[in-house]
């Protein structure tokens, strides 16, 4: 196995000599609040990678995502606040005690592999269940781990009955909505009400919601190459043949 550390050196390097006084302007003016929405965009760019099964692209995405932790360390070491070894340092120090049965002492070793949430808890305790759910999350994501906390402390449904009847509640309580905000509020309670059944059924409802997405764009880009120019024009009657029928060949490839 090829050592990292001369090449993250390398990359650390080159960070460092964009931001210095001579180095790139662009590079140079940015900050941690500036730099964010990149990183944010080049972690699903991984997701994307992964999904699509593209080891290549994975590869040359995950560098950009390496860039990005670069990328605020050094903003970090600019300001005098912390460095890329203290990150790296922090992370190493983290996972180890999250795996006292692999790197603690003899005892710890024997013991079988301890509560993750519970050693989490443990390193930073929370004024409540709710707390640290970071903000910037994809709503859906947020909403799913949200609903993880509150389950937790006990504030769940039993099973999947309780899901399936608060989203027809929920259903009942937007159709009744009479103005933009209460259809707003009352849309918002039916996409977490489906969150919490797609939790309890054990389905991911970002990764899901990501492959309904996909599976759209093909059918579409399917229909719209069997009409070609004449698609914008079609009745809605006749798209709906063209998309039953797009969906009919993809369910007979996988097949």
């Amino acid at each position: 196995m090829a050592d990292p550390l001369p090449a993250l050196a390398r990359l650390a390097a080159i960070m460092a000599r964009l931001r210095g006084p001579a180095g790139c302007d662009w590079d140079r003016a940015q900050d941690f609040a500036t730099i964010a929405p990149y990183t944010i965009e080049e972690a699903y760019e991984v997701a994307d990678a992964v999904q699509r099964g593209d080891m290549d692209a994975l590869c040359e995405e995950l560098g950009d995502l390496l860039l990005q932790v670069v990328f605020h360390a050094q903003i970090a070491e600019d300001k005098s606040l912390f460095t890329l070894a203290d990150v790296a340092t922090a992370i190493a120090d983290k996972m180890e005690r999250r795996h006292p049965h692999l790197f603690g002492d003899s005892a710890q070793l024997a013991a079988v592999a301890p509560d993750w949430e519970a050693l989490k808890a443990a390193e930073k305790p929370r004024a409540g269940a709710l707390s640290g759910v970071a903000a910037a999350l994809p709503a859906l994501m947020r909403a799913d781990k949200i609903q993880r906390r509150a389950a937790r402390v006990g504030f769940d449904w039993p099973d999947v009955a309780g899901p399936r009847a608060k989203i027809a509640e929920e259903l009942a309580e937007f159709a009744a909505a009479s103005t933009a905000p209460e259809r707003t509020d009352e849309g918002g309670d039916v996409l977490f009400a489906v969150v919490n059944l797609l939790r309890h059924e054990g389905v991911d409802p970002e990764a899901a919601l990501r492959g309904a997405n996909a599976k759209f764009e093909r059918r579409f880009a399917s229909m719209e190459a069997t009409a070609g120019d004449a698609f914008p024009g079609m009745n809605l009657a006749a798209k709906e043949a063209l998309w039953d029928a797009a969906k009919a060949a993809e369910r007979a490839a996988a097949s």
